[in-house]
């Protein structure tokens, strides 16, 4: 579909429900690429999954954590996705392979994290209980943002859209502007209330395009800026907000807030219910409230870059959110008719012939002339809705889609070269052990060797307290906590999470290496599949291990 006609007279924003996108497992939170081709969305047992957002289905999954994954960012190109879990570890992934290029591991739970909206480099962090931190993936350094009170530590902070200033926000209503290169405050202003009294920062958002941002706030108010006017009042200036959006019947509290993909309109998801209110900018007014099943919670909302699609996750699955294409046939030509059957065309005389012998050529002029003039079909413009309004060119190596493996019913074991169990008694006696670490390294789907492992960085933070616990897994000192439950059965080993491909379990006689090596997270899933007896550490297995089970068959059967 041409993106250029998009740009309709009429609304441009979702109507109704358009389906679902069952993850197996319970979704947690999801965000598209920069041109809405590929959806990641994060899972409770720690898994990425990537869906083909034109085909809907599945086109990759990541066995990206051992705990819940509470945040998830694209880089610019589309190759990198930079993830977070519950157990305070960031991790970057290549989206091609699968692979963990390196991980971060914080002192406390990580809230939300934003890739740089141009240096690739560049990753902005926001620890809870801590001041945010910038992040240099090349060379693992880490810089703390500045705050405006160090004994209010509830910050919140994104980037600009062109990642030139961070904007952080604290609990006490405070905005503080920080030029992204060297850290130093450029703007600052206070969110207040109709008196002078302030109210905490939720969360910040910038539009995809054009200048404005917003900013949830505890007092249920949605407040819509202008970041040039942000900027040209400076330090302790005094904005007034644009627009100030909020559900005056019912006082709801937002949960997850963003910008349509123009950036003309604003989707607030509740915070109480399945319910997505949808405003206007320029005018402020409500023109949509979508309404999902009763009963359940909102946990994430994102808007589709180019298209009016919203995504919402509620009770572990996404819903897609869009609008009712309605065929207009009074929309063709006067003389346009619908056939039943197939009718047979009389050919007019010299209808299709290239060149009419009888006709007399008179001198073409004006647009009969232009008509003879060649067209160039070989040139490939840029499509207009994927460029930013500084670029001219498209990025040619962004990554807009996943190459599938097709699905083979009887699949031979190794087609390409010898079988393995002639290349393990071609070695040595003494590396036969060697030979099957190897072998258990060895993704399966791929064939290629072992992977390399991710650099593992502690980033140490002063004062930040180690024993928070994410709001995703209950409240501190909870002995009921979820904590206990989320993510994957206690028998994982933390190596496994290196090697998100395993093999096939070994079919020949036992091997020689403890059954307990491989644990619960076995090729089973459930620590007793494949012929292996072991149990998981932590007792009998559990229902999670039968989704785990079903993620191994996508693994090994080819699906990435």
């Amino acid at each position: 579909m041409n993106l250029e006609l998009l740009e309709s007279f009429g609304q441009n924003y979702p109507e109704e429900a358009d389906g679902t996108l069952d993850c197996i497992s319970m979704a947690l939170t999801c965000t598209f690429n920069r041109w809405g081709t590929l959806l990641a969305v994060g899972c409770n047992d720690g898994r990425i999954v990537i869906w083909d957002f034109l085909t809907r289905g599945i086109a990759k999954i990541i066995s990206a954590h051992i705990h819940p994954v509470c945040s998830l960012c694209w880089s610019r190109d589309g190759h990198k996705l930079v993830s977070a879990s519950t157990d305070n570890i960031v991790s970057q992934w290549d989206v091609l392979t699968g692979d963990c290029d390196q991980r971060f591991r914080f002192p406390s739970p990580i809230l939300k994290l934003q890739c740089h909206p141009r240096d690739m480099d560049k990753v902005l962090v926001c620890p809870m209980k801590s001041a945010p931190v910038l992040l240099t993936l090349s060379d693992s350094k880490h810089v703390v943002l500045p705050v405006d009170d160090d004994s209010d530590l509830n910050v919140v902070a994104a980037f600009d859209r062109r990642g030139e200033y961070i904007y952080t926000g604290n609990a006490k209503g405070k905005i503080l502007v920080l030029n992204t290169n060297t850290q130093e405050l450029v703007a600052s202003f206070r969110v207040t209330t109709g008196t002078s009294n302030t109210t905490a920062i939720k969360s910040i958002e910038f539009a995809r395009k054009g200048s404005c941002f917003l900013i949830n706030t505890a007092d249920r108010i949605i407040r819509v800026y202008d970041g040039r006017e942000i900027l040209t009042c400076g330090r302790d200036g005094e904005p007034e907000p644009m627009q100030k959006l909020q559900d005056l019947v019912n006082r709801t509290p937002w949960k997850r807030c963003c910008f349509s993909g123009d950036g003309e309109y604003i989707v607030a998801g509740s915070a109480r219910q399945h319910a997505l209110y949808i405003w206007e900018k320029s005018i402020g007014n409500l023109v949509k409230i979508l309404h999902g099943t009763r009963g359940e919670l909102l946990l994430d909302v994102a808007w589709h870059p180019v298209r009016p699609i919203i995504a919402s996750i509620s009770s572990g699955v996404v819903s897609i959110w869009a609008q009712n294409q309605v065929e207009n046939w009074s929309a063709f030509a006067p003389d346009f008719k619908e056939l039943d059957e197939n009718v047979e065309y009389e050919e007019r005389e010299s209808e299709f012939d290239i060149e009419d012998e009888d006709k007399s050529e008179p001198e073409q002029t004006g647009a009969d002339a232009a008509e003879d003039e060649e067209v160039d079909v070989t040139t490939v413009d840029p499509i207009v809705a994927f460029c930013s309004s500084d670029e001219e060119l498209e990025d040619y190596k962004a990554l807009l889609y996943l190459p599938i493996a097709p699905e083979v019913e009887d699949p031979e074991e190794n087609p390409f070269g010898p079988p393995p169990e002639a290349s393990v008694q071609a070695a040595g006696p003494e590396d036969a052990l060697a030979g099957g670490e190897k072998k258990q390294r060895q993704p399966s789907s791929e064939g290629g060797p072992a992977k390399k492992k991710a650099r593992t960085t502690t980033i140490e933070l002063q004062g930040v307290p180690s024993d928070e616990v994410h709001p995703l897994l209950g409240v501190k000192g909870d002995g009921k906590s979820k904590k206990k439950t989320a993510g994957r059965p206690k028998g994982s080993k933390g190596k496994d999470k290196d090697f998100p491909f395993r093999p096939k379990p070994y079919r020949g006689d036992r091997p020689s290496f403890p059954v307990e090596a491989l644990g619960s997270s076995g090729p089973g899933g459930g620590g007793g599949g494949g012929g292996m007896k072991g149990r998981a550490e932590g007792g009998l297995a559990t229902a999670g291990s039968l989704v785990a089970q079903a993620y191994k068959q996508h693994d090994i059967g080819g699906m990435d």
